[in-house]
């Protein structure tokens, strides 16, 4: 074991693990204290920086993140980074979610707070307008309640494009890679040359694609694609784990990193591109199925009824037990 690289987070002077633990499996485990072992685990691994947003799981993957990370000083050694859900709503309701997102990380200040899951044609023009949410990201690095802002997305780079070009001075931008996305409407491609080109810190998501199909169809193995997402011009690779066997898996590749060469690189995409032209690996392009309820509501769009949120909206309003806290 040699340790997880450090990688800068752009031009804001932190620093991040080169590995990341994603917010909304970290709400997947089976209980809580499943949730803190991955916790625990991974900072003791050498995991420095943990995704989180205010809509996951109903709000239970920050109360879980805040609540692990309040046991024996660990948030002082971790970046913690959530995501605001106005999807195109104004900045009052922006600051309400700050807020709700504090109190359930039980901290202060956020180090990285992005706007989430910026993803439909109009969503920049909203973001944009006046009193959008991009008021409230001012006011809160103002106010010291967030050190570094950025934006998420995972649908369309045009849409990621149009948000960085407008001009607003994003410190950081999260969008999927993996060697899928490097020849179907292709983040890689196009977002990644213009964040690196103005500073923009990258955060790479969903390296195994979301849900690990290709693993399963035997296409890519899980190491291979995750090898392939830290070996990009990246700060930090934001991976899911809902067990602590999935944590120690990546944890294992993260500290012993070895870069892909180009030429490996290249090869795994093209043994991917069959099977990438369709996006029946990466349906959160081409489908609904990665939309979450909020987002679609405020863009006055119908639901996936068998989205998970959606169905723990119906529970809790039927009454039905939570999942175990």
């Amino acid at each position: 074991m040699t340790g997880i690289p450090r990688r800068p987070l752009g031009k804001t002077g932190l620093q991040v693990s080169a590995l990341a633990i994603g917010g909304h499996h970290l709400g997947d485990a089976a209980t809580y204290q499943e949730a803190e072992r991955i916790v625990a685990e991974a900072i003791d691994g050498g995991v420095t920086f943990f995704d989180n947003c205010w809509e996951y799981n109903n709000g239970r993957s920050e109360e879980w993140l805040g609540r692990a990370l309040s046991v024996g000083g660990r948030r002082d050694k971790v970046l913690v980074m959530t995501k605001v859900c106005t999807h195109g709503r104004d900045a009052t309701l922006a600051r309400s979610m700050l807020e709700q997102s504090l109190r359930r990380l039980r901290t202060d200040h956020l180090d990285v707070w992005q706007v989430h899951g910026v993803v439909f044609d109009n969503d920049p023009d909203l973001a944009y307008r006046p009193g959008g949410v991009l008021e409230a990201l001012d006011q809160a690095k103002h106010e010291g309640k967030a050190r570094v802002v950025g934006f998420s997305g995972h649908k369309s780079p045009a849409v990621h494009m149009d948000m960085i070009t407008r001009g607003y001075a994003w410190d950081t931008c999260q969008f999927p890679l993996n060697p899928f996305d490097a020849t179907y409407r292709s983040f890689e491609q196009t977002v990644l040359p213009e964040c690196n080109r103005r500073g923009i810190a990258v955060l790479g998501m969903k390296p195994m694609t979301g849900k690990a199909g290709p693993i399963a169809k035997n296409v890519a193995t899980a190491e291979e694609l995750l090898r392939y997402a830290m070996s990009l011009p990246v700060a930090t690779t934001i991976s899911g784990n809902t067990s602590v066997d999935t944590l120690r898996q990546n944890l294992r590749v993260a500290q012993n990193f070895q870069p892909m060469t180009p030429a490996q690189m290249q090869a795994l995409r093209e043994r991917c591109r069959a099977s990438a032209g369709d996006g029946r690996f990466e349906l959160y392009k081409v489908s609904l199925a990665f939309d979450n309820p909020q987002a679609r509501v405020s863009h006055d769009f119908p639901v996936d009824p068998v989205e998970a949120e959606v169905k723990e909206q119906v529970a809790h309003v039927m009454g039905e037990d939570p999942p175990n806290q």
